[in-house]
């Protein structure tokens, strides 16, 4: 007869095991409404052993914090090769993957986080936007864009963020047709500042000559022409 003992974790390996709890809770509950009993409860550890480990509820909310805004930045990284339209549906996907994965938490870390959050925390996720924009300069081959082209590529982050805590919301529209559609936002706010500014002109003339018929931006012509031929 063998008797299971609880086997005995170094600091750092304790460290990520709550941290990796307080983000899954946090994933399916408002941080607001998680309690350090109940990250010690998950954890299978007493509430002062959780203390011996972070000091409050808000120095792991910002480990945790760190966690997801490190892995939601991974999701856009993609090697820059092919269409650019094929490519950004893959970043899309694995966007909402993230969302769908950390709904709650998800909503509260982008509109500024819980009680217990903090400017640093606020700093991670704006750290995710700016490495969101780096991403696409890379896939655009840019390094210093103009005014009206660096705010075409921020103001598709923000939409991306904005659409994503929508669908949150109620799930009123099929995901996939939600990433599909935020591709398409991009050539769209893109084509329509080609009318006022030279390089994003340049740009898209760029993008759409490497764009075959049957990709993303390949549909969205055809949606276009639709609308005009009626």
């Amino acid at each position: 007869m063998t008797t299971g003992v609880r086997r005995r974790m170094g600091v750092e390996e304790r460290r990520k095991q709550l941290i990796a709890v307080a983000l899954d809770l946090f994933s399916r509950r408002s941080p607001d409404d998680v309690s350090i009993d109940d990250i010690a409860s998950a954890a299978g550890i007493s509430r002062p052993l959780v203390y011996h480990y972070f000091p409050g509820k808000h120095s792991l909310y910002e480990a945790a914090v760190r966690r997801a805004a490190d892995e939601l930045a991974s999701r856009f990284v993609e090697p820059h090769e092919g269409p650019l339209g094929a490519r950004l549906l893959r970043v899309m996907g694995r966007y909402f993957d993230f969302v769908e994965e950390h709904g709650p938490g998800f909503s509260a870390l982008l509109r500024g986080g819980p009680a217990v959050g903090s400017a640093r925390a606020n700093a991670m996720i704006d750290e995710v936007r700016r490495a969101a924009y780096a991403q696409m300069l890379a896939h655009l081959g840019l390094e210093d864009p103009g005014p009206r082209l660096a705010l075409v590529i921020r103001s598709w982050v923000g939409l991306a963020e904005t659409t994503a805590l929508t669908w949150l919301e109620a799930r009123a529209i099929p995901r996939a047709e939600l990433e599909l559609q935020l591709v398409h936002d991009f050539m769209a706010l893109a084509a329509v500042t080609a009318a006022y500014d030279q390089e994003a002109a340049d740009t898209v003339r760029r993008i759409a000559a490497q764009e075959p018929a049957d990709g993303p931006f390949g549909e969205l012509l055809e949606r276009l022409r639709s609308l005009t031929s009626d």
